[in-house]
């Protein structure tokens, strides 16, 4: 039975000024002070992750220059496939917004670890279980095409969730639970017809002083 293996790699930290927003899909940069502070990140998971693996980014910039970021502290440089459909909840005509104005628009109860409910949908956005739907073809579809192999894939908190529901049948409720850090590695495997979770929200391990 082939086994595939998904490294699911969450972005780096983006700047202050879309930090004060509510940002979703939106294409920000990356945080100058934050690329040069978590410089071991960089390094653990270009010691980490699998060499030769296949690497996928989405269309937002930040998460190639997350790839480019790990390949600068060791990794061997890899060309990046560009997946669209893994790309951060589109939350319409709410992005942009600061905090305070979208938790004025919001008509659910919010989550208590997201700033909105899983079944909440801006006008001209997606809610976060059209987006689980979204996610769930694109590994199908990486998995059936790399039997056997490595993928290593750099996405969003919400794609990165999105993909832990479908692999272990979650509702997007249930998903929005899941802590995924800045930089964190979640690892998925695909085995046959199942899907396992083989780590979600590692980080580097940093050692206790004396």
């Amino acid at each position: 039975m082939t086994n595939t293996r998904i490294f699911l790699v969450r972005h780096a930290l983006v700047e202050p000024s879309a930090r004060a927003l509510i940002y979703g899909s939106m294409d920000v940069a990356l945080c100058d002070l934050a690329l040069r502070q978590e410089a071991l990140s960089y390094r653990w998971l270009a010691a980490r992750l699998p060499v030769g693996a296949r690497w996928v980014v989405t269309n937002l910039s930040r998460t190639r220059a997350t790839a480019a970021a790990i390949f600068a502290a060791g990794y061997p440089e890899a060309p990046l496939q560009t997946e669209p459909d893994l790309a951060e909840q589109h939350l319409g005509e709410w992005q942009g917004l600061s905090h305070e104005a979208f938790a004025e628009k919001i008509r659910h109860k919010p989550h208590p670890f997201w700033p909105h409910a899983a079944e909440e949908k801006p006008p001209g956005g997606e809610s976060f279980a059209e987006m689980v739907e979204r996610v769930a073809p694109v590994l199908e579809r990486l998995a059936a095409e790399t039997p056997g192999g490595d993928i290593v894939i750099v996405a969003h908190g919400g794609s990165i969730r999105a993909s832990i529901a479908h692999a272990m049948g979650l509702t997007p409720h249930q998903a929005l639970i899941f802590s995924i850090k800045n930089l964190s590695l979640t690892r998925l495997e695909k085995q046959g017809e199942a899907w396992r979770v083989a780590a979600v929200n590692e980080e580097p391990f940093t050692p206790v002083a004396a």
